[in-house]
């Protein structure tokens, strides 16, 4: 066993890198050719050698350096790695406890936001700027109660917006979440929240799937006398029924009439941002009826990148609200149908009507589907039996357009 005299004068030859001076119970002082000395145990576990450092001598006494080492064997006793031990405490300890609802929100954002997409991302940030900066940025999160957290929420519940209260607790959610776990935060205050917020329940576009009622709809369409773009488009989405905005902002160059092929860029549809920058485009089949109508179309646009471009300025596609506000001089308001609801029709009366298969239809719609055969996500893309789909669904199109709403199902 050492002494403090022999810790004293230990030092180590100029042509070693270290030397080693042995205690007991695996105690040593590790001196260094500059003179430093150091205090290691060893440890074993699971049949691995590493070592716990217990400090530099003089500071860390021999006397102290023995009751470290003994503190670390009851450790070691109890089951415990003494080494990870002391890691999670110095990791701790680089943790600031008193960092406040902002900073972590924002390290947790710039996180998750490479992954998604530019919008999401956005929202997200504006939601946090808006509805919980002000009144929990500067709070330090461990010392925020649930009923605080509550309070905000339903200050947003207090204006109407109760889609945005529940978008807003799932933000917290991860926020406090990811506290907890980065070693900030002793629990998570967000869990029971959700049952003191009124109940949200997603709502879901308006869509006619009635063969009678959305004859009469496209005979309005059909009789639409608008400008030519937006009667276009209005003839389109049913035919089609893409998301409206990957319709308005579709570019001549995505279409080739004589392939019938509309080629949607994996940018455009609605994904996450990994599958925007490497997913596959999605293809959209043209029936001879949207071919017709594209190329009357192209007499008009045909000049411009964009096959529905605004009127003020042709480089930016038309709105929304062009589309909607026709449906509405139609008498289709919102509650009734709406753009987006063409998706709803088709994929309700593809199924019902025509009876075609829903595999076939939910690859029309772009929608990511689970595989019966047990893989994670079925990659079939059908085109064939899409193209079709969608001949037969514009020919049901053309024939309830005509008045006759006999139902055309599958031999």
């Amino acid at each position: 066993m050492l002494t403090d005299k022999e810790c004293k004068n230990a030092d180590c030859p100029p042509e070693k890198k270290r030397a080693r001076f042995t205690d007991a119970g695996g105690l040593y002082l590790e001196v260094s050719p500059a003179g430093s000395k150091r205090w290691f145990w060893k440890v074993y576990a699971e049949g691995k050698e590493s070592r716990l450092a217990l400090g530099s001598y003089p500071a860390v006494s021999l006397a102290q350096a023995r009751k470290a080492r003994d503190a670390a064997r009851l450790q070691k006793a109890d089951g415990k790695n003494p080494v990870q031990v002391r890691r999670l405490e110095k990791l701790k300890s680089t943790t600031s406890a008193d960092e406040v609802f902002r900073v972590v929100a924002i390290e947790w954002y710039e996180r998750q936001a490479p992954q998604w997409s530019d919008g999401h991302a956005s929202r997200a940030l504006r939601q946090f700027e808006r509805d919980l900066f002000p009144w929990l940025g500067d709070r330090v999160m461990r010392e925020i109660e649930p009923v605080e957290l509550l309070a905000t929420l339903r200050k947003i519940e207090q204006r109407g917006a109760i889609e945005t209260a529940d978008r807003a607790l799932m933000l917290c959610r991860q926020v406090w979440r990811y506290g907890h776990a980065t070693g900030r935060l002793s629990r998570d205050i967000t869990d029971g929240l959700k049952d003191a917020l009124q109940p949200y329940r997603g709502t879901h576009f308006a869509a006619i799937t009635d063969p009678e009622r959305l004859s009469v709809l496209l005979r309005a369409i059909k009789a639409y006398r608008g400008g030519v773009v937006v009667r276009a488009a209005l003839q389109l989405a049913p035919m089609l029924f893409q998301r409206p905005g990957e319709l308005r902002a579709a570019a001549w160059t995505e279409i080739d009439l004589d392939a019938a092929m509309w080629t949607i860029p994996a940018a455009r549809m609605k994904r996450e941002k990994d599958g925007k920058e490497f997913g596959d485009p999605h293809f959209v089949p043209l029936p001879v009826q949207a071919i017709a109508i594209l190329r009357e179309l192209h007499h008009y646009t045909g000049h411009s990148r964009l096959v529905f471009p605004g009127e003020r300025d042709h480089d930016r596609p038309i709105s929304e609200n062009s589309v909607r506000t026709a449906l509405i001089s139609m008498g289709y308001t919102s509650d009734l149908h709406t753009w987006h609801g063409f998706r709803a029709t088709a994929r309700t009366m593809l199924a019902e009507q025509l009876e075609c298969d829903p595999l076939v239809i939910e690859a029309q719609l772009a929608h990511a589907v689970k595989d019966a055969n047990g893989r994670a996500y079925n990659r079939t893309q059908y085109l064939k039996q899409r193209a079709t789909m969608m001949q037969r669904w514009a020919d049901y199109l053309q024939k309830l357009a005509e008045g006759q709403c006999t139902q055309l199902r599958a031999a």
